[in-house]
């Protein structure tokens, strides 16, 4: 028996589709039919059509299906029947609607697959072909009426109706494949491997891609890809890859899919895993392409290409010397010029009135060194896309504090600014105590050069209890200058600053010392641009020059100790995408993300040497989390609740645990980090200062002394501002800024909603400047624990805070073990997020 199909082709018959409509319609009035009733029904069905000569049609098949409900008098169930059949004959309509102004089946079979999936009326395609109607001008192309497509969905998100962003993106993801497919179709390229091989010819990738893969194994992952992934990007996030991260031609003509690229990342990341890099090639492939992880920036933008400086955060130790400063500033410039962002540690530059070889009152201070600084951020424009960017540290007991702290603010003299850097001050245990209990105390503020004279130590170069004897032993040296100042005039310097420009940023060194698992080897002295990374430092130091022949001609040679030169390899956990409860599922993304960070390490291309050897010294990883509030909301949770400091603390411990177990898995396959001998990791100081005392703990460090460690540094959560957005979830550990907002794109607003917005979790939604900042801080010293590096924790004001009131939340984070804080961000204050450590 042939079927005769409404667009009039045939189908045979397939009973089981008669029986599943029926059953669909007594589960639609939460009833069940019998087995036996719905057998003698299927049995009255079938004689009649099969009593028919030649082909019946689908109407008539369901004008009987009708009679037998009513005759067997399931009144209610034949209703929802026909309603049904109405429903899906004004989804018909309107496709028919949509195909007489557009001509193309293609579209039209993306759009019978949204009424499949979006049955919700608010997702009704008549709604959309209303708005579209009211866009479309005659003597439109068939790209100008997706654009129209895109822009009616856009238009029609709402709190009510949030899922019309995947609709949208729907259309954004067609438009994008026929556009790639039609250029590869004039360029008669018709398999992935023939397009890497296009790309490299053209200087898009690297040749180093197709010299690792066969083309056997390049076609092998190009039947891995799965397009229908591109269904879980949202419409802003999808349109975001296909701006930035995407390869385009010279022209900005797009030549790579997103599915394409997310395998090209995957493909590069898996190189160093010889025998089984298509078998890791797919793993961090699925990991990326279902969004349950984010690689950092310049790790999306540049893996494949021919440039990849993969890294996002590079930190330098400024030394205290003509020839020191000017190498930092080259070495910004050039971690700048490939996209990477910096943080600078001026801790050690003499102040302002210091001595220069013995010439009393000679230095002009660390000012006028952060100008330089600053003018270096405005000149190496990444090819005139951004600025560079650069966070500048400084201790708080520097005798140029005072100047520091108003490098971004209004008022003073317009020749000590640079509005450009992002200041960070550096806090002993000792000087959040002193703000806590005897605000009136005094504070001395000294010349780094000058204590390293007189004294014959740097003050910088210790923390804790011996730096707190230093300091009182350098107070009282009647030798030794200082600039007094009362505690409480610093502390308003610090509050002014930090609520009319959000910055300076908090180090808190002492809690990042105690806590560095590598301080047998060196000191923390600051962080990076976006305050989550905490590695040893040490300055580049400069030798004599040396003159030596090379063919013939004398050239000089410059000679340098690299020291320890700061450089992170970040990507994010996704939470809200994630069942963070399912361990299977954390334990073996987790596996597969830190392979990549680690490969990251081994195929970089290093801006400056000094990196580079600092990297393969330590191989240190920043692996960091996105979705904190998507997640909270995802599971039912209250930001403001013990309950969620409770859930965090057991999500946090366990993304910890699984994330050492993977580095001590590689270091047993490929061996341990340079300095794992006498570490904390070793010696299981790591676990008992955080009192990890558990069963699987104490095993696992029992596994460690044996197996090692890959990476001495390993968690680090970044802010992730813009691969949130390409993730469709929550920024880093923040809450969200509005559930809901509008954004201009495209000279129109687009409508933006909290990831899963919906009944339940519209009221778990609570907008960061309403939230009591209190469960920021507790919450982050909460995960502070788990983390051996540091977080980009930002804290949320409103006009009418008190001073005192921000000051107690600085003391508070001090007093939970928090060892830095990202921004101050008033409602009305813009501040800038640092893309290099998007991750």
């Amino acid at each position: 028996m042939k079927i005769l199909k409404r667009d009039k082709t045939l189908q045979e018959y397939n009973a089981d589709k008669i029986r599943k409509a029926i059953q669909a319609a007594f589960v639609s009035q939460d009833s069940q039919i019998k087995e036996d009733e719905l057998a003698v029904i299927m049995e009255k069905i079938e004689t009649i059509i099969m009593n028919r000569d030649g082909e019946i049609s689908v109407e008539e098949i369901q004008d009987i299906v009708e009679e037998k409900l009513m005759e067997h008098q399931f009144f209610k169930e034949a209703k929802a029947y026909i309603l049904y059949r109405e429903k899906h004959a004004q989804e018909r309509k309107v496709l028919d609607n949509f195909y007489e102004i557009i001509h193309d089946k293609e579209l039209i079979t993306v759009m019978k697959e949204i009424q499949k999936e979006f049955r919700d009326e608010v997702y009704s395609l008549e709604l959309l072909y209303q708005k579209f109607s009211s866009f479309i001008k005659d003597d439109m192309s068939g790209d100008e009426y997706l654009e129209m497509l895109m822009k009616a969905s856009a238009e029609l998100i709402s709190k009510q109706a949030p899922k019309w962003e995947f609709i949208a993106a729907r259309f954004l993801s067609y438009q994008q494949t026929i556009q790639v497919d039609a250029i590869m179709k004039k360029l008669n390229i018709t398999s992935f491997a023939k397009k890497i091989k296009y790309l490299e010819e053209e200087g898009y990738y690297g040749e180093y891609i197709r010299e690792a893969y066969t083309d056997a194994e390049i076609d092998e992952l190009e039947a891995y890809l799965n397009e229908e992934r591109n269904h879980l990007f949202t419409y802003s996030g999808l349109e975001l890859v296909v701006k930035r991260y995407v390869i385009h031609d010279n022209d900005h003509v797009v030549l790579e899919k997103v599915q394409e690229m997310f395998m090209g990342i995957a493909m590069h990341l898996a190189i160093p895993e010889k025998e089984n890099k298509v078998h890791w090639a797919k793993e961090i492939y699925d990991i990326l392409s279902t969004l349950k992880v984010t690689m950092a920036t310049p790790t999306m933008s540049n893996a494949r290409k021919p440039y990849h400086q993969l890294s996002s955060c590079f930190i330098d130790t400024v030394g205290d010397s003509l020839s020191n400063i000017y190498k930092s500033v080259d070495n910004f410039a050039q971690v700048s010029k490939f996209g990477g962002g910096m943080g600078l540690y001026f801790g050690k530059v003499r102040a302002i009135g210091s001595d220069i070889r013995g010439f009393k009152g000679a230095a002009g201070g660390v000012i006028r060194w952060i100008k330089l600084v600053n003018d270096t951020a405005t000149a190496v424009d990444q090819l005139g896309m951004r600025q560079g960017a650069v966070a500048v540290y400084l201790d708080v007991w520097h005798k140029d504090l005072p100047e520091f702290l108003s490098l971004r603010t209004n008022n003073g003299d317009d020749r000590m600014k640079a509005h450009d850097v992002f200041p960070a001050v550096c806090y002993p245990d000792l000087f959040w105590k002193m703000a806590k209990e005897d605000r009136e105390a005094t504070w001395s503020l000294m010349d780094p050069h000058e204590v390293l004279k007189v004294k014959g130590y740097s003050l910088e170069d210790s923390f804790g209890k011996e730096w707190e004897e230093k300091y009182w032993d350098c107070v009282q040296d009647p030798r030794i200058s200082k600039r007094e100042m009362k505690i409480k005039d610093i502390v308003r310097l610090i509050l002014k600053s930090a609520v009319e420009t959000g910055t300076p940023f908090t180090f808190n060194r002492d809690h990042v010392n105690r806590m560095n698992p590598n301080q047998h080897n060196g000191i923390i002295y600051c962080s990076n641009l976006c305050t989550e990374i905490a590695q040893n430092m040490s300055q580049i130091e400069m030798l004599p020059k040396e003159i030596v022949k090379i063919d013939g001609e004398e050239v000089v040679v410059e000679r340098t100790k690299p020291g320890d030169f700061v450089v992170c390899n970040l990507a994010s956990l996704i939470l809200g995408n994630m069942d963070v409860q399912n361990q299977e599922e954390l334990q073996h993304t987790i596996d597969v993300v830190v392979r990549a960070l680690d490969n990251v390490i081994d195929l970089n291309y290093y801006p400056v040497p000094y990196a580079e050897v600092t990297n393969q010294k330590y191989r240190s990883i920043g692996l960091g989390t996105s979705g904190y509030h998507h997640m909270l909301a995802k599971h039912g949770i209250q930001f403001e609740s013990q309950e969620h400091l409770k859930f965090v603390d057991e999500v946090y411990e366990n993304i910890n645990y699984y994330t050492i177990q993977a580095s001590m898995n590689l270091a047993k396959e490929k061996g341990s980090y340079t300095f794992f001998e006498g570490s904390d990791w070793q010696n299981g100081d790591y676990f008992t200062k955080r009192d990890y005392k558990s069963d699987r703990w104490q095993k696992l460090h029992e596994e460690i002394k044996t197996k090692g460690m890959r990476n001495a540094y390993l968690m680090a959560i970044a802010p992730t501002s813009s691969t949130s957005i390409i993730a469709g979830t929550t920024a880093a550990v923040d809450p969200i800024m509005n559930k809901y907002f509008l954004e201009e794109k495209k000279g129109s607003m687009i409508a933006r909603v909290a990831p899963d917005l919906d009944g339940k979790t519209y009221w778990l939604y609570k907008n960061a400047h309403q939230i009591d900042q209190n469960w920021v801080v507790e919450s982050a010293g909460v995960r502070q624990r788990h983390i051996d590096q540091a977080q980009s924790v930002n804290l949320y004001i409103t006009n009418d805070i008190k001073m005192s009131e921000l000051l107690k939340l600085y003391i508070r984070a001090w007093e939970v073990g928090v060892k830095t804080l990202y921004y101050v961000r008033g409602k009305a204050l813009e501040v800038e997020e640092c893309e290099s450590c998007a991750s």
